[in-house]
């Protein structure tokens, strides 16, 4: 039994579903992707039913307001021949009655449609909503397999950043020590050969110090391009 048979369906059973393609937020829950033949197809056989039920209430609509104009002619006319019946009257009362009964024909045959019409588009609603569970289903089960897997891997990530990040100021300390413990046995002369790369207290002395000497032989370069200048 598939998901839609055992779960979906007994979840919707009694349930007024809301028009699901006249939704805005209906069509957001698919990608292009996502938007399978099946419910393409209800989707269309929908607007058509839609389209159908607007067309048969202007209809209806249009074969009473006939209706009542042959009827309030049908009143003149009988009031007419009681006057002075003649054949003219008589011709135009009856094609007046037969307009009548054809659009009482008509008008019964609207309101059957018109009751059967909300049955079909409630039963087709139904199964695009169920279809549309489906997808919505396996979207949400992908997508929560792929956040179990993003989830694990900042995990592991993070235990892998908490080791370096120890093993970061175990290699700073023991620089520490290693160069206070030489200062202090072979003094600052001695060790001054060490300052620049191994000097916990001036992480960036290297690079200031370099950037200086840029700036110094850029500036003397500058000079010596003035006095070639001016010679």
């Amino acid at each position: 039994m598939s998901r839609t048979d055992e779960i979906f369906e007994p979840a919707l059973a009694g349930k007024k579903i809301p028009i699901l393609t006249l939704d805005n937020k209906w069509h957001k829950l698919f990608t292009q992707r996502e938007y399978t033949s099946e419910i393409g197809r209800m989707e269309s056989d929908m607007n058509k039913l839609l389209k159908r039920q607007a067309k048969v209430n202007e209809e209806s609509r249009e074969i009473k307001k006939l209706k009542k104009a042959k009827m309030d002619e049908i009143v003149v006319l009988a009031d007419e021949m009681g006057k002075a019946p003649s054949k003219k009257l008589e011709k135009k009362l009856e094609e007046c009655r037969e307009t009548v009964t054809a659009c009482n024909e008509k008008i019964e045959a609207c309101e059957e449609e018109m009751l059967e019409l909300p049955r079909q588009i409630n039963r087709l609603n139904q199964k695009l909503m169920l279809a549309t569970m489906e997808v919505c289903y396996h979207k949400l089960q992908k997508n929560t397999e792929e956040l179990q897997e993003i989830d694990e891997w900042i995990s592991s990530i993070r235990r892998e950043l908490k080791k370096k990040v120890v093993r970061k100021q175990e290699k700073e300390a023991m620089n520490h020590r290693l160069y206070s413990y030489m200062h202090d046995i072979f003094g600052a002369d001695v060790i001054e050969i060490f300052d620049m790369q191994y000097n916990p207290e001036d992480k960036y002395g290297n690079k200031k110090e370099s950037d200086e000497k840029r700036d110094d032989s850029g500036a003397g370069n500058k000079e010596g391009g003035e006095d070639a200048l001016k010679s």
